[in-house]
Order: structure tokens, then sequence, then C-alpha cells
């Protein structure tokens, strides 16, 4: 084959595995054949459309194989796949897809207004709607004239229903020469800044990755995944679903989690492997029936995000399954390090040992490597790590060290067996129930208040969710403003999870001398 890509994969997949699960979702069960057709027409779909190399196709929608498919069409043509978060507010979906330069967007009938909101005057020429629309924006079928590639036009894309899109086009295999280097996927991720920036993956970071989870997790073909968290996330599907289907397993596709549901599923489907954070594996452990569900297929649960709380592991620990603890990034495709689960009791509060194709160190501020148990920069190389953000060359430029190494702007340490403990964040990253939340982009958009003087943002502990956001605002002399008044100004403007959960009012904000607020100072008095 010419394609060396991810989009190889399920062609490469069919002969061994045909008549194998590849997906379920709720009583469908797809096979490892008709995934691999589904996708090649899907492919040739897209082809019709005016989708060429090196464009981007854009998916809003929870877990369903629809994602599954164009992610692999995406990699059939060479085009670049951008999952989108489901629940970000329009304007922010619209500036993703309008810096991706989008031309087809994906998305769940669920989600159609959503949609034409953010796709409105964007560069989106047309829409494949997943389910039955009852009045879509403008209707073409499937003999409509194909729209050639650079003739983007600004306005209101045509829509489709994407069955009928599919089942239209032929299943002729597509091996278009696509090579580890090019383009994979655009994965969203914000920054300090406050202005998302666009991690581009190559096939070869998402192939060196999903390698280094096969080594280290011993995942067979006779494995079943559970996907409860959204394939949007780079961890479930980079950690999860792509693994489990590179190594012919079954994937148990999850639309939104419900806990009692997902005890279920374990049970029901014999579940082997899970993927999570903190919060989920708690909220598991809480439902009534977690002491009567059959859980003995459970062998392989990974949880990142944030370290996973004593208490957490003692319930599991108490049914006999054990955790491995992971630590990365989207730039990292996400996987940096991993803590192998025959260690996981003797090294509570690790992230583990770096991945098998992947290196990490700890720097000093001039980027000295230091001895274990110091604390420095957690830097991280290999070919799983993204060479760019996409149109961004001064993220770039700034986010590497000699060239190889990625700043991952969170401070560690590693100890004298070379295991990562992960000690506290250089960037003031939230993260709440599994979701990054930058305070700069919350910030850039409440300081728009015409009542607000400055703003900081800062993260609380929570117990359900690990973090939650609140802010601490100063108003202007002769104004008046309340808690109420800042959610519900943020309402539609951004994603429910990063609205401040509660509000401070006070005279004034600590400062250093150059006017920057202190946020170590306000952690401190209002952290609590």
């Amino acid at each position: 084959m010419y394609n060396n890509g991810v989009g190889s994969w399920l062609e490469r997949r069919r002969p061994k595995s045909a008549p194998k699960p590849a997906l379920i979702s709720g009583e469908r069960t797809v096979s490892y054949a008709e995934l691999a057709e589904r996708t090649d027409r899907l492919a040739n779909a897209l082809r019709r459309r005016g989708v060429a190399r090196g464009d981007r196709v854009a998916y809003l929608g929870e877990n369903d194989p629809a994602f599954v498919e164009t992610f692999f069409a995406c990699g059939l043509l060479g085009a670049v796949f951008v999952p989108l978060n489901t629940r970000l507010a329009a304007p922010e979906l619209q500036f993703q897809l309008d810096d991706a330069g989008v031309r087809l967007l994906v998305n769940a009938e669920r989600l159609d207004a959503l949609a034409a909101a953010a796709a409105e005057g964007t560069g989106v020429q047309r829409r494949l709607v997943v389910g039955d629309v009852e009045s879509p924006t403008a209707e073409v079928g499937p003999d409509t004239a194909e729209v050639g590639p650079g003739t983007a036009e600004v306005g209101s894309p045509a829509v489709e229903r994407y069955e009928e899109a599919l089942l239209a086009a032929p299943a002729e295999p597509i091996d278009e020469t696509v090579t580890l280097d090019d383009g994979a996927m655009i994965l969203y991720t914000s920054g300090t800044t406050g202005r998302p920036k666009g991690a581009l993956l190559t096939h070869g970071n998402i192939t060196w990755n999903c390698v280094n989870v096969l080594v280290d997790t011993d995942l067979s073909s006779t494995d079943i995944s559970l996907m409860i968290s959204p394939l949007f996330h780079v961890a479930s599907l980079d950690m999860g679903l792509l693994p489990i289907l590179l190594k012919g397993g079954t994937a148990v596709l999850e639309q939104k989690f419900e806990p009692s549901r997902a005890l279920e599923l374990i049970e029901r489907h014999r579940v082997t492997t899970l993927n999570g954070v903190p919060t989920t594996f708690q909220m598991l452990a809480e439902q009534p029936a977690w002491a009567t569900t059959d859980l003995s297929s459970l062998t392989k649960l990974t949880c990142g995000g944030s370290a996973i709380p004593a208490s957490v592991l003692a319930a599991y620990a108490a049914r006999g399954i054990g955790f491995s603890n992971n630590y990365g990034m989207t730039e990292t495709a996400p996987g940096a390090t991993t803590l192998p689960l025959g260690r996981a009791q003797e090294k509570i509060g690790s992230a583990g040992l770096p991945h098998f194709f992947t290196d990490i160190r700890v720097v000093d501020p001039i980027g000295e490597v230091l001895a274990p148990g110091e604390v420095g920069e957690i830097q991280i190389s290999g070919p799983n790590v993204i060479k760019q953000y996409w149109n961004r060359s001064d993220a770039t430029r700034d986010s590497y060290a000699d060239g190889i190494w990625f700043r991952s702007g969170d401070m560690g340490y590693r100890d004298e067996e070379g295991f990562l403990y992960v000690s506290d964040r250089l960037k003031d990253m939230i993260i709440s129930g599994g979701e990054n939340i930058y305070p700069a982009e919350v910030e850039a958009v409440i300081v728009e208040l015409p009542q607000v003087a400055s703003v900081a943002v800062i993260g609380v502990p929570d117990e359900k969710w690990g973090e939650v956001p609140r802010a601490i605002i100063t108003i202007r002399e002769g104004a008046e403003l309340s808690d109420d008044d800042v959610r519900a100004y943020l309402d539609g403007r951004l994603a429910r999870y990063k609205i401040p959960k509660s509000v401070v009012f006070v005279e004034d904000m600590p400062r250093t001398a150059s006017g920057k607020i202190r946020k170590a100072e306000l952690r401190k008095q209002y952290a609590s």
C-alpha cells in the first residue's frame, strides 16, 4: 500500500479480523469488514464533495461509529481530521472551524443547531448530518456537482444526510500516498494567552503513541474496551480506541457517561479495559450496584488527568482491581509516562516511567538536567511528540528546548528509579472532571463586562470534579454586578464547564511591581 498512515489500518486489519466485532454501539455491532467498507464509502463520498489531500474535515458529535468512520476516511484521503468538543459554545467552535480552515463538517443530529451556528461565516462548504433532520438549512442531493479544492466561500454550507451520502458512494478502496510525517489530526488546546492553539498530530505521532500503549499495557486482540470518555478528547481516542482497533480488539461506544449504565455494560460485554479520569472511577464506585456488579473481567484500568485519590484506589483494591496512572498532554499524542500496574501501590502518587519510545527529563530554568528529587520543568521528547502548532509559528518556537524537548509547563521530579512525580503546574490550567480549563481564556471573556475592572480565575477543590473554576473580580467604581450576572453573561459564550462555579468580589487585587496579579496569593486567600 502507498498509504503508511492511520487510514490504512482498517484495510490491513480487514483480512485478519473481518467477521470480528470492531465496534458495539447500543444494540448495533459493526464488524471489521463492515467498518472498513463503510469507511471506504465515506472516503469516496468525501472525495466526491471536493475533499482532497491536506483538507480539513471536522466532526461534532458524541461517541458513534460515524466518528470512527470519519477519522479513518480522512486518513484514507490524506485529509486532516478535526474533532470538536461538543461542550463548547458556538463562538468557540466557530473560531476553531475558521482557524483550521475546515471545508466539511460532520455533525450529530442532536447538535445540528449548534453546528449550523458555528459553521456560519466560516469556510465550511458542506455539512453531513448523522441522523435525520426535519428542517436542514439546505438540501443537497448526492448527484449535486462536486465542489473542487480551493473554492471555499464564506456563507451557509449545504447540508446532506450522512448515511445517504455514504451509501450512495462506491466501496472501492482508496490508496492515497500518505507518510508518517503527514498531518493526520488537529486538536485544539487553549493556552495561557487565552487563544486556543491547534496541535497538529501527524500519522507518525498517533502511530507511535499507539505502539507505546501496546508495548506498555499488554493489550491483546481479545480485549474489549468501554469508551465512556468522549472521543474528541485525545486520551480517549489515542489511548483507548485506536490502540484497541490496531490490535484487533473490540470497542464499546457510549455516547455519554452514565455510571449505572457503565457498570451494566462492563458486566454484559465482559469489558476488560477502561480509560478515564479520577472523577469517572469515583462515580462508578459510588453507585448502589457497585458491590453486586461482576467486575471480574476488568484487568486494565488506566487513569489520567490528575492523581487518583487514595479512597478511590482503596475502593477498587477491595474488588481486586488495580490502576495504571498515566501522564501526558495533547502535544504528546497524549502518552508521556505510565505507571506499571505492578508498581502502583509501591509508587502511589507517581505518574510512572516514560513510555517505551518516549523520553522525559526534568530541568532547571536554564535547561540543566536536575538530580533525582529536585523539582523542575518536565520536558518530553519522542516520535509521539508534535512538531508544530497549526498556523502558530510563535507558539511552536516557544514550546521547544534544544529543538527536540517539548516544554510541558508542568513541574515535577524523578526518583532514583526514574519514576516521575508531577508536583505543580507552571501554567495555571485547571483540571475539572478531566476537562482542561485555561483561566486566561475565561478571564478574557469576563473582562468584556463593562462593570469589571480586573479578574483572575483560579481552581478550587471540588469533591466531585477535583477542581472547579472560581472568579475573583474587582468592580469598577459606581458599577453593580452579581455572581448571577457574571454566569448569565458567560452562558452561551463559554462551555458550561468553564463557567466559574463561584464568584468572589474584592476591592483590590494583589499585584507584582509590574502590575501582574499574584495568583498564588489569591489561591491562599480564596481557594478553600
